[in-house]
């Protein structure tokens, strides 16, 4: 199966605003135009500043270029470590993904656990029941259609068909998705998880009247490729550290000292 090329680095702040931005679907806020390519950079260079790429993350954007080094996850690991993310923290997510596979080495032996067993492998991650039912219901239909329990067969799919093939499982959602696309399949896509909704509507780059559908195509409109990934990251790793940047304007007479993304774009 081909891989995808490497990812490629992150361009240096001189470089050319004027970046292709990628999205299978309209932009569902046409006349709204922020964010233009320039603030995306002027951010991820503030945000970069203040923070750095972190490391844990920084390693999915430049994956090893061996054509014989196996990927850390495979693309059925990174789609059950992503669900098993939903409502929980990140601590406790890699924690239940960690259970799981000491518990089951294999797919095909979560497929053949009782329900129980699984549940209470993951069980750490919150939602055990549910989650435990959305694994093994992936993991049956892709045995069904495939004849084996494995997703690598999408490395070499399009960003339209991997979504398609993805969105037919049960509680697998447009940001589980796009996660799976950024940091497994190193493609360009924009996860808009709870941190980057929050912010992103805070700082005008959002309307205020849009849900998370919406603003995530918007933003995968409007956000160069080649800053996707480094935005992702940062803003989420920001979302995290600084409560205030999801603040309006209209707060910015507050006695507390003015998070340096919201003055940056006020």
């Amino acid at each position: 199966m081909p891989r995808n090329p490497k990812r490629k680095s992150t361009p240096s702040p001189k470089s050319s605003t004027k970046s292709s931005c990628s999205s299978s679907s309209p932009d569902p806020f046409p006349e709204h135009r922020d964010p233009s390519p320039a603030q995306c950079r002027a951010v991820r260079d503030e945000l970069l500043a203040l923070h750095g790429l972190p490391r844990d993350l920084a390693k999915y954007r430049d994956p090893d270029p061996s054509e014989d080094a196996p990927p850390e996850k495979t693309v059925l690991d990174g789609l059950v470590s992503t669900l098993l993310s939903q409502n929980t923290t990140d601590s406790n997510s890699r924690r239940a993904f960690l259970s799981l596979k000491s518990a089951f080495p294999a797919w095909e032996d979560v497929l053949d656990a009782e329900p129980k067993q699984v549940e209470d492998a993951i069980r750490c991650g919150g939602l055990a029941v549910t989650k435990a039912a959305r694994i093994r219901s992936i993991l049956k239909d892709v045995m069904d259609r495939r004849g084996e329990i494995c997703l690598e067969y999408l490395r070499g799919l399009s960003v339209g068909e991997v979504k398609a093939e993805l969105s037919r499982f049960k509680g697998i959602g447009p940001k589980t998705v796009a996660c799976v696309l950024m940091f497994h399949l190193q493609q360009d896509d924009f996860p808009v998880d709870t941190h980057v909704f929050r912010i992103t509507k805070a700082i005008g780059w959002v309307p205020m009247k849009a849900d998370r559908e919406k603003a995530y195509l918007h933003l995968n409109n409007r956000i160069p490729n080649d800053l996707k990934f480094d935005l992702n990251c940062l803003l989420i790793t920001h979302g995290k550290l600084c409560q205030r940047c999801a603040k309006k304007a209209s707060n910015q007479n507050s006695r507390d000292s003015p998070c340096p993304l919201t003055k940056l774009l006020l």
